[in-house]
């Protein structure tokens, strides 16, 4: 994770290729199937408030309760059920909004990648 005090320097990353790390999913949020959670800060704000990686999860059907984000998917696809809102239909080369607060179930057809902004 790299954070700054001011902008920081240009940089790209091959998101296809890039290596993630595991992060724990909340034994709790799972509703069915062995999903994986991985991920890699590319960026993150002094105060902690921006966030911007790079995100994967394997098939299964997780919740969640979002942040303020918008990502855009390199590949795989899922369907997201927002608790009294749109059911989205998600895959390569979609940008998706979802907003703080919403509760989301996530029923992962194949595994997901994205790049991810989020807002706290």
């Amino acid at each position: 994770m790299t954070t700054f005090d001011q902008a920081p320097a240009s940089f790209a990353e091959h998101i296809p290729d890039a290596e993630l790390e595991p992060e724990p999913l909340d034994p709790g949020q799972i509703v069915s199937g062995e999903p994986v959670v991985t991920g890699k800060v590319l960026w993150e704000s002094a105060d902690g408030k921006q966030v911007r990686g790079i995100w994967q999860i394997t098939p299964g059907v997780v919740t969640d309760t979002e942040a303020d984000e918008l990502f855009v998917v390199v590949s795989g696809r899922a369907t997201v059920a927002v608790e009294n809102g749109a059911t989205l239909q998600i895959g390569p080369g979609d940008a998706c909004v979802l907003r703080e607060g919403d509760r989301t179930t996530w029923t992962v057809h194949e595994t997901l990648r994205k790049a991810y902004h989020i807002s706290l």
